[in-house]
């Protein structure tokens, strides 16, 4: 099934919207195809500023609306004390919060970006959104992620080349209570590297410390700036960590 299939016999729909590769590249089908969707960003303390902004930029550009629905998910303690199955209860706190938006707005169907390439053997999130009903258009018409970044690149989408960016919950360990200071920390430090010219990083706690993960083309790079890095960092973190791993 092509999507202008799915829009066409779907024409009217609501969609979470993150701003990032996938969601945008529907976002753009469905406006291609004449459909009646619209895009939801769901503002938490999870998502950092940069992501409402591309949202904001993305929609402008294709002409449309943007909705934001601002959650407290740090008020779920299923989701605040950072259980093992968190993602599960913050999904279904997030698309809840969409689905009664959209049914007030006057939309039944609920749509999100995952893709073919998606691996949902581990995914408790996706239990979530199979329990809301749900529907991933990208996933359902067979579309991997290298594929949508090819036909987001041809529609001319800046997002094309946008690296994934997961939240900044998945920063912090298991177990640890999740709380907007440690968040801002996090976010601070990634903002404080895409500035020094790094990209697709994370910076994750560890104990009180800043383990960032690069890239294996930026380790180079990463400890030629190593006293940059630590003047960059040093408001919000006293030891920094260089993940040899890297991000493959």
């Amino acid at each position: 099934m092509e999507l202008s299939e799915f829009f066409s016999a779907h024409p009217k729909a609501a969609l979470g919207f993150s701003g990032g590769v996938d969601s945008a590249y529907l976002l753009y089908a469905a406006v291609k195809a004449g459909a009646n969707v619209q895009p939801y960003f769901i503002k938490t303390a999870f998502q950092p500023a940069f992501e409402l902004e591309d949202a904001q930029h993305l929609a402008r550009e294709l002409g449309v609306s943007l909705r934001i629905i601002q959650l407290d998910i740090l008020s779920d303690a299923a989701v605040a004390t950072n259980p093992a199955d968190r993602c599960y209860h913050c999904k279904k706190r997030l698309f809840g919060a969409l689905k009664k938006q959209a049914l007030a707005d006057g939309y039944t169907l609920l749509l999100d970006g995952t893709n073919a390439s998606d691996d949902l053997t581990d995914r408790p999130g996706f239990r979530a959104l199979e329990e809301l009903e749900v529907r991933s258009p990208l996933r359902e018409c067979g579309l991997t992620k290298a594929e949508i970044r090819q036909l987001s690149q041809k529609a001319g989408l800046f997002t094309w080349c946008k690296p994934a960016y997961a939240c900044l919950a998945t920063r912090i360990p298991w177990g640890n209570a999740i709380t907007p200071e440690l968040l801002q920390k996090v976010e601070n430090g990634e903002n404080a590297l895409f500035r020094l010219g790094f990209s697709d990083l994370r910076v994750r706690l560890f104990h009180d410390a800043a383990r960032i993960q690069l890239p294996d083309g930026q380790l180079q790079a990463a400890i030629e700036k190593r006293e940059a890095i630590m003047e960059a960092l040093r408001p919000w973190f006293d030891t920094v960590l260089l993940d040899l791993n890297g991000r493959n």
